[in-house]
């Protein structure tokens, strides 16, 4: 008599216990896997807001190929050279004679143009959302690529303040400013990791004064008057929309990469060699003027600074007097007679 049921007519009851006896591992496997996807989408719309939250640079349309873009009048004094183009629209005056290296055009349908361009790149600036403050004084801060804001007036009193790519050459800063922006003599903004020139902006409510020897990157785009005091130099642009750019002894080298006029793409900016060799003799420049050394003029683009630049008028000779050999005296002092003594009476025997 067979007491059990035959292997292979199990029941539907063993099925089940055979399915309950099976590891566990098959289904935490699936439940890994499906965490891991999970993980995965997270990451991947965090990256994609990442890419989305990048500030986009700002298109300059006709503006981009000038240096120097006024309003009322653009007036200069001393040698300024400037890389680009000189724009001005409506005023018809332009005095001091700068040295332009593009084209002039005052009052014509191409100033008009990069006017109309220039508009549209202040509103566009203004307008972006900002990702915090600026603060008052940018002396000592270092800041991330993204836009900032100023709710009236930024100043720039001493020392540098610091733009930081974190190694991305396409890393856009943009600064909105309420009101006036100010920079104290021999101060400078300074580029690391990869920031360009080319990407930077300052959107000013107002007026734009550079102190004596700043040295400033980027393109200011000022409602008002731009002013840069005595050897400031430029790596960017001073664009006015209705006042004046006023200049003295100034170097504005471009500022041109791929997105400098369609606000799209990147590309790495470039400086020819006459902008670098015209740089370097405007630093020096601006850095002997801002300490009341008297310097040389600057030398023209392209040439090669002077090994001394500064001037020795007024030098007194050192050169010694001929020597005449024939007169030539000794040193050395003869020692004084001595006076004669007196003969003794009776003493003499010759």
């Amino acid at each position: 008599m067979n007491s059990g049921v035959p292997s292979m007519h199990e029941s539907p009851s063993g099925d089940s216990l055979a399915v309950c006896r099976r590891s566990p591992f098959g289904a935490g496997r699936k439940m890994l896997l499906a965490g891991l996807l999970t993980l995965g989408s997270l990451f991947g719309l965090v990256f994609a807001g990442s890419a989305l939250a990048a500030t986009a640079t700002v298109g300059l349309g006709t503006a981009a190929s000038f240096s120097v873009l006024g309003g009322s009048t653009v007036t200069n004094t001393g040698p300024t050279t400037m890389f680009g183009d000189l724009g001005l629209s409506p005023g018809s005056s332009v005095t001091g004679a700068p040295h332009v290296l593009g084209q002039t055009h005052v009052d014509d349908a191409v100033a008009i143009g990069a006017k109309n361009a220039l508009t549209t790149s202040y509103n566009d600036a203004a307008g972006r959302p900002s990702n915090g403050s600026a603060g008052t004084d940018l002396s000592g801060q270092t800041f991330l690529p993204g836009v900032r804001t100023a709710s009236s007036s930024l100043l720039l009193s001493s020392g540098a303040v610091t733009l930081d790519a974190q190694g991305d050459p396409n890393a856009v800063f943009i600064f909105q400013i309420g009101s006036t922006l100010i920079t104290g003599s021999s101060t400078t903004v300074a580029l690391i990791n990869g920031a360009q020139a080319c990407n930077v902006f300052w959107q000013v409510g107002s007026s734009a004064t550079l102190g004596t020897g700043t040295r400033f990157v980027g393109t200011i785009m000022a409602s008002g008057n731009i002013t840069a005091n005595t050897a400031a130099t430029i790596h960017g642009r001073l664009l006015a929309q209705t006042e004046a750019v006023n200049m003295d002894t100034n170097t504005i080298t471009t500022s041109n990469c791929a997105s400098s006029v369609t606000g799209t793409g990147g590309g790495t900016e470039t400086t020819t060699p006459a902008e670098a060799t015209a740089l370097a003799a405007a630093t020096v420049l601006a850095e002997t003027t801002a300490s009341g050394t008297t310097v040389a003029p600057s030398v023209k683009p392209g040439a090669t600074p002077p090994a001394n630049a500064r001037k020795t008028t007024g030098k007194r000779s050192h050169r010694r007097p001929p020597r005449h050999h024939g007169s030539r005296r000794t040193s050395k002092r003869r020692p004084l007679a001595r006076p004669a003594l007196p003969h003794r009476r009776g003493s003499f025997t010759g």
